[in-house]
């Protein structure tokens, strides 16, 4: 006969005092029985008795419940089912040590029972009418869910089977059924992309499955998967299909890839031979899409080549993509990427940044060359007329001295405190130099006169250019620059410098990686660090980071009573998770060297001892993300603020929203996003303003605080253009106008470093500009493009170079 255990404390000590009555028990199970307590015992075990105990786990009759996907939550068991000779009913037990029923019964079963681990049993081979082992059961479980439907259902228990019993007899065809059914539920239900992997796997994983009716399937899902694709103007993905199934299925005939491979030849002909009348109509800009846009549908399509490399002889241009776009063009503007990439095709800069040196910016001086007395205390500037392009060379050293001199004369237009503390006179020597002398010692005086050079210097019009390229036409998401008359004038026949610059804005960095691996674009100007890395595994792409880093802040740009207090601000900084927004949100979970979080306005440079980090206090630690002390300390600043309304009997200021503008691109949005939701989090009321396309910065009383991406390259210049009451952060804090003054005064590199930190932890304390973290941006070209240059510190800063190869 079967015994059952003790279940709960009744049964525990009816069994014990059977035991001390004269019951023997040993490792095995009862061997001697006092009948009273067993009936009473098996009465206990029923399972209306054990409704209340956590798992059922024995019953003297029926069969367990159906558990359905509950059945993965228990330990893995077998079923021991008891004849009727032995009064029947059922086990869980451990996983016994055989897997299948013997075919001769003889001798006993030894188990444990799920739930009483330190009990061991025995039952005789002829009481146990059939075992229900585990692996049968979720084989059962799978089937019957495979031929429900129910693939979700079925899965976790497939998975368990691949994973524990790889070896079952029976696996691969379970398997291959669940591919099979799960593939065709989905291809009725339109999922045509999951279905052909489901197939594709099927065929890889049981080759001999339904072999020809799979390849069939695989042929049909192909074909309506790339219909849908080139219905929705999917070619890049339906090129890529093709091409994988081309090479994959080169032993096996997919009607589909025959009829795929015509369709696109026949698509890439009539592309190509647009591209020729466009070309005999002199339509370049055409012929150039269409040619391309040919080569891209077929690869090998006959004389596609040939026709680009023509087309590219007789009208160079370059597509550059961008997240963008320019409304307004400044080469040295500090806050607005667009405004600075664009703007160096359109103007040069009396004195041009070329790169980064361990003392500050490498300078170039656009009408000559430059040399500084052994004291510091002289710079001339050398003009070298008759080595100068038109018009540059049309400059005269009288009107230069004129525009310097008023650079340094207050209430002129052109004033600049920073060039007027440092130079005391200005003069001319001949028609050929001009000496600047200064007040003392500089270690970078020609960062200080980085002044836009347009049309007006040499006779025409104000703000007409004086780079290459002009602006042509902005359509749409496309700002078209050509190049200027002047120097159209000097291009040949075979000349290949580009005749056009086109900018197409891209709506994210997703789409802008796509255009540039199809080809539509041939540059792109700013990369997310995810897709840089992704990028510089294709072997037609070439990436390669700008030397000088951005730095990413907010700037209060409004009179909101809350934001002009130096504690709410700082609240503000506790309150964002900026680790987690830069390495989660905007890294993609990338370790990116020199992408950090910065506690102040300055670099921090690329690696620990980088130079380009010399105006930035390593010792200054940002502060953490603590939002329980922000919210303290937005309590602290309305209290103090309602003292002082009621001291001086004025109205309390009210909390009203914080307008966070930010630039139309998707880094800042992305960005802006989460730093609202973080603020929210501790009860601040946050509005997102987005600005007009090519913006930077909010008009007056249009919001609170702005994002801004800044190219604080020269700190000894930048601080105050940053900083300053005029600057971007329009500061009057006391203590930064005199570490300003203070910094205008250094004599050499030690006082300059020494007092750009000591500004660094006025900063950190006073948050003129909350810091958020500093970014290294990429950009990228198709290899085919020569010229581009490295290390340089603006993307067009060689377009006059850049040559189809």
């Amino acid at each position: 006969m079967r015994l059952f255990p003790p279940m709960n404390r009744t049964t525990g000590r009816l069994l014990s005092g059977c035991l001390l009555s004269g019951c023997r028990f040993n490792a095995i199970g009862w061997t001697t029985i006092c009948w009273a307590t067993l009936s009473i015992i098996v009465w206990l075990a029923t399972p209306e008795t054990v409704a209340s105990a956590q798992a059922i786990t024995y019953a003297q009759t029926g069969s367990p419940p159906e558990m359905g996907l509950e059945l993965l939550q228990e330990e893995p068991h077998d079923i021991i089912y008891f004849t009727e000779k032995a009064k029947g009913g059922w086990v869980k037990a451990r996983l016994l040590p055989v897997r299948e029923m013997p075919g001769t019964p003889n001798g006993s079963l030894k188990y444990n029972i799920v739930g009483i681990e330190t009990e061991d049993f025995a039952t005789k081979w002829n009481e146990i009418e059939r075992i229900d082992f585990w692996e049968k059961r979720l084989e059962r479980e799978t089937a019957e869910k495979i031929a429900a439907g129910d693939f979700a259902g079925a899965y976790p228990f497939l998975s368990i089977l691949i994973r524990d019993y790889p070896t079952r007899p029976g696996l691969r065809e379970l398997r291959s059924d669940f591919l099979w059914n799960n593939a065709i539920q989905r291809a009725k239900n339109g999922q045509r992309a999951e279905s052909l992997a489901m197939l594709e796997e099927l065929r890889r994983y049981a080759p001999d499955y339904k072999r020809s009716t799979v390849v069939g399937a695989i042929g049909a899902t192909t074909n309506s998967l790339m219909t849908a694709m080139v219905q929705e103007g999917k070619l890049a993905e339906a090129q890529q299909l093709l091409a994988r199934l081309r090479g994959e299925y080169s032993n096996v005939r997919l009607a589909s890839v025959e009829t795929w491979t015509k369709e696109f030849l026949r698509m890439a002909e009539e592309k190509r031979d647009a591209a020729l009348l466009a070309l005999k109509e002199e339509r370049f800009r055409d012929a150039r899409l269409f040619a391309r846009e040919s080569v891209y549908l077929t690869p090998d399509i006959p004389g596609g080549k040939e026709l680009i490399e023509r087309i590219d002889t007789i009208y160079p241009l370059i597509n550059v993509g961008v997240l963008q776009s320019a409304t307004v063009f400044d080469p040295i503007r500090l806050d607005n990427w667009a405004s600075r990439r664009a703007g160096r095709l359109l103007y040069r800069t009396l004195f041009e940044m070329q790169s980064a040196g361990p003392e500050g910016g490498q300078y170039n001086f656009i009408f000559g060359d430059t040399e500084i007395s052994a004291d510091q205390q002289t710079l001339d500037l050398n003009l070298e007329l008759a080595k100068l392009p038109d018009p540059l060379n049309k400059i005269e050293s009288h009107f230069l001295a004129d525009r310097l001199a008023k650079r340094a004369t207050p209430g002129s237009d052109e004033y600049f405190s920073p060039w007027a503390a440092a130079v005391s006179g200005i003069g001319i020597d001949g028609a050929s130099q001009i000496r600047c002398v200064l007040r003392r010692p500089n270690v970078l005086p020609t960062c200080l006169m980085q002044i836009n050079v347009d049309g007006s210097w040499f006779g025409g019009k104000p703000g007409s250019t004086t780079g290459d390229y002009r602006l042509d036409i902005t359509e749409g998401n496309l700002t078209r620059f050509v190049l200027a008359d002047k120097a159209l004038e000097k291009v040949g026949k075979d000349n290949t410098k580009p005749r056009e610059i086109v900018e197409v804005r891209c709506g994210s960095g997703s789409e802008a990686v796509s255009k540039l691996l199809s080809g539509e674009i041939d540059m792109l100007d700013q990369l997310f660090p995810a897709d840089a890395i992704r990028l510089k595994r294709s072997r037609d792409i070439a990436v390669a980071t700008y030397p000088l880093p951005t730095i990413h802040m907010l700037v209060p740009c409004s009179d909101h009573p809350f934001v002009a207090e130096s504690n709410f601000r700082r609240a503000l900084v506790y309150a964002t998770n900026r680790e987690d927004i830069l390495k989660g949100e905007l890294l993609e979970g990338k370790e990116i060297p020199g992408c950090q979080v910065v506690s102040g306005p300055f670099p921090a440079g690329i690696d620990f001892d980088d130079p380009l980090g010399y105006a930035y206090d390593t010792s200054i630690v940002a502060r953490r993300y603590e939002p329980s002390l922000a919210q303290l300390l937005v309590e602290l600043n309305r209290s103090l603020m309602e003292n002082e309304a009621k001291r001086k009997g004025d109205t309390v200021p009210k909390m009203t929203p914080i307008r966070l503008a930010f630039p139309a691109d998707n880094l800042s949005r992305v960005a802006c996003e989460a730093i609202r939701a973080q603020w929210e989090l501790i009860g601040l009321p946050v509005e997102l303003v987005q600005l007009p396309i090519g913006r930077s910065y909010p008009d007056p009383d249009t919001a609170d605080i702005v994002y801004v991406s800044a190219a604080v390259w020269e700190p000894i210049l930048d601080a105050r253009r940053l900083l300053g009451p005029s600057g971007l952060a329009r500061s009057e804090n006391q203590m930064i106008g005199l570490g300003l003054r203070r910094l205008e005064e250094a004599r050499n590199w030690k006082e300059v470093r020494d007092r750009l930190l000591v500004l660094h932890d006025i900063a950190h304390h006073e948050l003129p500009i909350i810091p958020l973290w500093q970014m290294i941006d990429s950009y990228a070209y198709r290899k085919d493009l020569t010229g581009v240059g490295t290390g340089i510190v603006s993307l067009y800063q060689n377009a006059e170079n850049w040559r189809r190869d």
